[in-house]
């Protein structure tokens, strides 16, 4: 087997902390009447939008800790299990939408920012401990369901997700 590199943990926390800036940001600048306007190519309001992009976020928190597990089985375990989801991709993606769409009454403006932060730092921290072994594991995913997700993941890979998703999504803002 042959030794992987180094990971660029600066680079990844430097994303991190991009994204958390540009999101205050954004809820800063937003007027109420902005976040009720409906986005961009989405059935999502801007605020929902928001919530839904901080999501990703939060989703990656959850699929580190099923990556460690999937990581120790047999490769075709997590490539089962992303074949499962895979087929549910219907059902995912109306509870994507209803669910963004009803967390950010939760998670509004003024909750979302220091939601955000205290999320970034956990996922700051957690990069901190990762060895680079632990970084360069990984498992399948389902591919349907983000065109950010490769067949294959690393640690690595998935804690640069958020930032592809964050800025994809960014782009359908219809902020002023």
């Amino acid at each position: 087997m042959s030794e992987q590199p180094p990971v660029d943990r600066a680079a990844i926390a430097a994303d991190l902390e991009r994204a958390r800036r540009v999101l205050h940001e954004l809820l800063d600048a937003a007027s109420s009447v902005e976040l009720s306007r409906r986005s961009s190519g989405t059935r999502w309001t801007n605020e929902q939008l928001l919530f839904h992009m901080v999501f990703g976020y939060m989703v990656v928190r959850r699929l580190l800790l099923l990556m460690r597990m999937f990581a120790r089985l047999p490769e075709g375990a997590s490539r089962r299990f992303a074949h499962a989801l895979d087929a549910a991709t219907p059902v995912f993606d109306e509870v994507n939408y209803r669910g963004s769409a009803l967390a950010a009454r939760v998670y509004n403006r003024r909750r979302m920012g220091r939601h955000f932060d205290r999320l970034i730092a956990s996922l700051q921290h957690s990069l901190a401990r990762e060895t680079d072994a632990n970084l360069h594991r990984g498992m399948h995913f389902p591919v349907r369901w983000d065109p950010f997700f490769d067949d294959y993941m690393t640690a690595e890979q998935l804690y640069r997700y958020p930032g592809l998703h964050f800025d994809f999504h960014r782009h359908q803002l219809t902020l002023d």
